[in-house]
């Protein structure tokens, strides 16, 4: 784990947008095509602002979500709607969204549909993961009905998952998908999610998920 702390918020989120931007041109240049693996969640929003602006090939990026509460896209718990909002706008508007949210009462209904859908632009070049208090990342969750199974070598790209600490059902990339990543971040703020980062690295996956692509990633943390 790489960890980096910068003095504020403002000055992280402009690194870390220049460091996924500079990863996805390199991708770019190299293989014609890259693939732009993002959270929910207000946090990374700055984040989203900065890329959306950027002149980047993104006729040739597929933007897709590390997980997704299963809600349309008209409820305000909508990762789709957010990422709509606040990336895929200005120049980023020629993205390719890559959808983890169709109109079905059960998720599990869809998981073949959307991982074919996933699969052909896999493996993630540039991975952008957050982290909760409890140590899930995308929605794998301490807890959760099929942890075991989405944080095996053989799980499937995709996975419903249900958790307590989740409410709605979620549909996440599995841990094989996040490790096989080129370049993985996770953004952090505060001191509680900098003591739980710390703390996971010497926990068993289970109750710490987001360890499962600690040995990888470059963690970003500002107060």
């Amino acid at each position: 784990m790489d960890f980096k702390t910068y003095p504020d918020r403002e000055m992280m989120m402009m690194a870390l947008a220049d460091r996924i931007a500079s990863q996805l041109r390199t991708t770019l240049s190299h293989e014609g095509r890259a693939t732009l693996s993002v959270p929910g969640g207000t946090t990374p929003g700055p984040v989203f602002d900065i890329l959306s602006d950027l002149d980047l090939d993104w006729k040739n990026i597929a933007v897709v979500l590390n997980d997704e509460r299963w809600v349309p896209l008209s409820s305000p718990r909508s990762n789709t709607a957010l990422l709509k909002e606040r990336l895929l706008i200005n120049k980023a508007a020629d993205a390719r969204l890559l959808q983890l949210y169709v109109n079905a009462p059960d998720p599990d209904e869809r998981l073949d549909a959307l991982s074919d859908n996933l699969r052909p632009n896999l493996p993630i070049s540039v991975l952008l993961l957050g982290m909760g208090t409890d140590m899930h990342t995308a929605s794998l969750f301490p807890g959760a009905d099929k942890l075991t199974e989405a944080l095996s070598d053989d799980a499937p790209e995709l996975m419903a998952l249900r958790a307590e600490a989740a409410g709605e059902p979620r549909i996440t990339m599995t841990a094989r998908v996040l490790k096989d990543a080129m370049y993985t971040h996770i953004l952090i703020t505060g001191d509680e999610k900098r003591k739980a980062i710390e703390a996971a690295q010497s926990l068993p996956v289970e109750k710490a998920p987001v360890k499962c692509v600690l040995s990888n990633a470059t963690v970003h943390w500002a107060q």
